[in-house]
């Protein structure tokens, strides 16, 4: 059966331009009415103003769709319980939430003052901290809810300048993974969109021709398919330029040195402990404890 959102309701942070718009128009493309949030501020987080969701709500308006523009900021508490509130109002019920809001405050950490990196946190991680929060107890009473993070290969990998920027990205999948073990009885499933794009956040950073290739538009589809009512739960996909992969957090085996290992072990057994061959992901943390009760009931290597 074809992915449709007919009577599905989605909230779109961040959607008054590149991929937020991109994903508001797949959105509606596909039948969703569509909640078009976004500050309007800079691309360091300042200012704000509504012309740029209400344009998106107006493109959508005009391919026949439905759409309402919202400009709160995701980091102030009030802002968000309106955004709630106003959709509530409006439909009734949230089935969907993409929490794509961002800012950047790049620059080498030395020379970062700590109040950049705050307000990337803000934004990035509580911002989508705060409308998940906003959204989650109507998701639980509806029995149905999707939510899409949206995460970064500088989170997962790292990135010269963007320490603050990587600290949010990655907590994200932090909270994502915790998340999907919370909402799975309520049939809410949690995934991280991790995109490449031409966006004000990359524009600077590419040539031309390279940007042309990353349309924001190509990412769109996978978080469709990570919001539907199919989609599966707690994974991190990657998407540019109409390719599509699947990022995970693993784990090797390990080696058990025994309780009275020394530094110097560690380091003489360094090549085991991190056998890459052996490794493999964990559904949750508890996965991990076991992996250690059985290593140590083996005998260890050392003495």
């Amino acid at each position: 059966m074809a992915i449709s959102f007919k009577d599905k309701v989605v909230i779109i942070t961040g959607a008054g331009g590149g991929l937020g718009r991109a994903h508001a128009l797949e959105f509606a493309a596909l039948g969703a009415k569509v909640v078009i949030n976004d500050l309007g501020g800079s691309l360091d987080g300042t200012g704000g103003n509504s012309a740029a969701a209400e344009k998106v709500v107006e493109e959508i308006k005009a391919k026949g769709g439905e759409a309402i523009a919202n400009g709160a900021s995701v980091s102030d508490d009030a802002g968000v319980a309106h955004l709630v509130k106003q959709t509530m109002d409006t439909w009734g019920r949230i089935d969907v939430l993409i929490a794509n809001a961002g800012i950047l405050r790049d620059k080498s950490f030395g020379k970062m003052e700590l109040k950049d990196f705050t307000a990337v946190m803000d934004v990035h991680l509580l911002g989508t901290v705060k409308t998940a929060k906003a959204v989650w107890d109507i998701m639980k009473a509806q029995g149905y809810g999707r939510i899409v993070v949206t995460t970064s290969s500088t989170g997962l990998y790292g990135n010269f300048g963007q320490t603050n920027y990587g600290a949010a990205k990655l907590s994200l999948v932090g909270f994502m993974n915790s998340l999907k073990l919370e909402g799975a009885k309520d049939n809410i499933r949690v995934n991280a969109i991790c995109p490449v794009a031409a966006t004000r956040m990359t524009e600077a950073l590419m040539p031309p021709a390279v940007l042309e290739m990353l349309k924001p538009e190509f990412v769109s589809p996978a978080v469709a398919y990570l919001a539907s009512e199919d989609a599966p739960n707690g994974i991190i996909m990657t998407a540019a330029a109409g390719a599509f992969a699947a990022a995970r957090i693993v784990e090797t085996d390990g080696v058990n040195l025994g309780q009275n290992a020394t530094a110097d072990d560690v380091a003489a057994h360094f090549a085991q402990i991190t056998d890459w061959d052996t490794a493999k992901p964990y559904g949750q943390g508890g996965e991990q404890s076991v992996k250690f009760f059985a290593r140590v009931q083996e005998k260890p290597l050392l003495g």
